[in-house]
């Protein structure tokens, strides 16, 4: 039977469907495996960070490593206390972006979304070129195959987080599991240690320390504050994406955020405190983590697991970014600052055109890095740190504003941690600038300036639509239905009864060329419609050249230009194959048609849609 669709219009697919449940959404348990892992896996390297920035001043800058461990636990803790109060705030999710865009105007607010933009496909790169990294380490072999080891990575963690975040929450709660475990593991054993058990990982290694060993001053401290921080990225996952979790959504968020920040804190601490014990030093070609597993549990069977754990963490801490970033996505595309689509979601929750777009510029970005780690960490989490101050300086507005019990403890909180958060993004950019952090100051405005394009776009669309005005009453104008043909079957019958309770008046039309064979098809079709006579006029439009399209348009211009008054409508009709296979039987007619029809005129275009099944 003939199925009438017109153009443009949305397909079933492309609406969001009704909300079928909360089945396709997070606890605060599964919250943490889907919007955690990013913050989870970076004990694996903010320790590390630390160290290696105070081993300038020798093995005494390293006694450092617990004070300077505790004041980032500090503003851990600052940051998780803010995040709370984000998610009760801006229960629609957001953070930075949403904070901003009530207390700090709009271009702070997208300040705040495109550091958050660049921050989380940062995430996607460096967590997939880690992981990898992990892997070639253990199996050399794999070094020159490591880009595309990179993209089936990549590739996996997309495929699962098209299927529904509860869908990767589940994927992913194992391996976070057993990190979790190994690493409070560690450091339970090591407390009760007096002494590493085993330097193996070590040996034969070249230290990092200074020869030539700096005094521990204040700027030597600070800078390995700002380096210890990127062990804070991903703290504000889970205030991005409130609307992902179970009812009661701030509740769950909630929960999932103290969690997180318990979780991580007790990590930090205590993997510093055996830094320590252990009177650890950096070595070339060995994690931190790894010396510390050696020397808590020893090279044994326990030792690799704890690798084995970190590098699929490592790997998978990239669905932070894809828990996240779509949800950003959604409010953008809502406030009009990206396209529409993003706004969009698929069956599952999913807001799927915010998934693929992530895993597109992350594969884009592997690319351009060879799938090497160094080449990416010098632009990691800087944009980070903007997002943590924006959203510190908005709450402050927020709790001025609100002025409820308690507002003043609250507003120097987030006041305090401002600072903080302000400073480390500071001295990461000017630590990193030459290595390549002048990238982000080139594209965060860049990205700004893009979303206000976008935005202008829409007010003039909007503005053209008549949008937020009471539009003038429908009336009824008269219309021509014009119907192209080739010849005569069934599908010129539907088409013609199709087009008969569409408008006042319908003209078919068929081009003719002037090569023998088709003026031969041509005399044919005129005998054939004369003898059948379906009370429709036939109109011939000539054309010297081989096309079809142009003419029927062309046609289109003429009754318009001669009817001003009158609405033309374009009506093709097209067989629908049984099989997917059989459309490339079809000779595409109607797609060449409707494309020229919609480019040069402003006609009405129906697809009438024959079904051959």
């Amino acid at each position: 039977m003939p199925v009438l669709t017109a153009e443009p219009g949305a397909t079933p697919a492309d609406e969001e469907p009704p909300d079928t449940g909360e089945r396709h959404r997070l606890t605060a348990v599964t919250g943490l495996a889907a919007l955690s892992l990013d913050a989870m896996a970076s004990v694996a390297y903010g320790p590390e960070a630390i160290v290696l920035v105070l081993a300038a001043a020798g093995a005494h800058g390293l006694g450092f490593t617990l004070p300077v461990t505790l004041a980032i636990a500090g503003l851990l803790a600052v940051l998780v206390a803010s995040y709370r109060q984000v998610i009760a705030a801006f229960p629609d999710g957001g953070g930075s972006y949403a904070v901003a865009r009530t207390h700090l105007g709009a271009r702070t607010s997208l300040v705040a979304a495109a550091s958050l933009v660049l921050d989380y496909v940062l995430n996607v790169a460096v967590a997939v070129t880690a992981g990898v990294a992990a892997l070639t380490s253990a199996f050399p072999s794999l070094y020159d195959d490591r880009l595309w080891l990179c993209l089936v990575v990549l590739v996996l963690i997309t495929a699962v987080n098209l299927r529904g975040i509860v869908e990767s929450a589940k994927a992913f709660i194992v391996p976070t599991v057993v990190f979790v475990g190994s690493v409070f593991v560690l450091i339970v054993v090591g407390l009760f240690r007096s002494g590493p058990v085993s330097t193996a990982t070590a040996d034969g290694h070249a230290s990092v320390l200074a020869d030539n060993a700096t005094t521990v001053g204040a700027l030597l401290l600070l800078k390995a504050f700002a380096s210890g921080c990127s062990a804070l990225t991903g703290v504000e996952a889970i205030a991005n994406a409130v609307p992902s979790f179970r009812l009661p959504r701030v509740k769950r968020a909630q929960r999932a955020e103290v969690a997180l920040g318990a979780v991580l804190g007790v990590m930090l601490i205590g993997l510093s405190v055996l830094i320590s014990r252990f009177h650890l030093q950096p070595v070339e070609g060995v994690t931190v983590l790894a010396q510390l597993a050696d020397a808590s549990l020893g090279h044994n069977w326990a030792f690799y697991v704890i690798q084995f754990a970190t590098m699929i963490l490592l790997a998978l801490s990239a669905n932070t970014s894809f828990g996240g970033l779509p949800v950003l996505l959604k409010l953008l595309a809502r406030d009009n600052y990206l396209p529409h689509v993003f706004a969009l979601k698929a069956d599952r929750q999913v807001h799927r055109h915010g998934v693929l777009a992530l895993a597109l510029v992350s594969a884009a970005l592997l690319v351009f890095s060879g799938g090497d780690t160094n080449t990416l960490v010098p632009l990691f989490a800087i944009g980070v740190f903007v997002g943590f101050t924006i959203a510190q300086v908005g709450m402050v507005r927020h709790w001025r504003l609100e002025k409820g019990p308690g507002w003043r403890g609250k507003a120097l909180l987030n006041g305090f941690g401002g600072v903080l958060t302000g400073v480390a993004a500071v001295v990461v950019t000017a630590s990193k600038f030459e290595e390549g952090a002048w990238l982000i100051v080139i594209a965060l405005p860049l990205l700004v300036a893009a979303f206000e394009t976008v935005h202008r776009a829409y007010v003039r669309i909007g503005e053209r639509l008549g949008l937020g005005r009471i539009p003038e009453h429908p009336h009824r104008d008269r219309s021509v239905v014009i119907v192209p043909v080739s010849s005569l079957s069934r599908l010129t019958s539907e088409a013609l009864t199709a087009a008969a309770s569409l408008g006042d008046e319908v003209r078919a039309v068929t081009v003719c060329y002037p090569d023998p064979e088709d003026r031969a098809a041509l005399h044919a079709l005129e005998r054939a419609w004369a003898e059948w006579d379906p009370g429709v006029p036939l109109v011939r439009l000539a054309c010297e050249r081989r096309s079809l399209g142009r003419p029927i348009a062309a046609y289109v211009r003429e009754v318009t230009a001669a009817e001003p008054d009158t609405r033309v409508t374009v009506l093709i009709p097209e067989t629908e194959p049984e099989r997917l296979w059989q459309r490339l039987l079809q000779n595409q007619r109607g797609a060449v048609v409707a494309h020229a029809v919609r480019r040069e005129t402003d006609a009405v275009i129906c697809r009438l849609r024959f079904r051959l099944f």
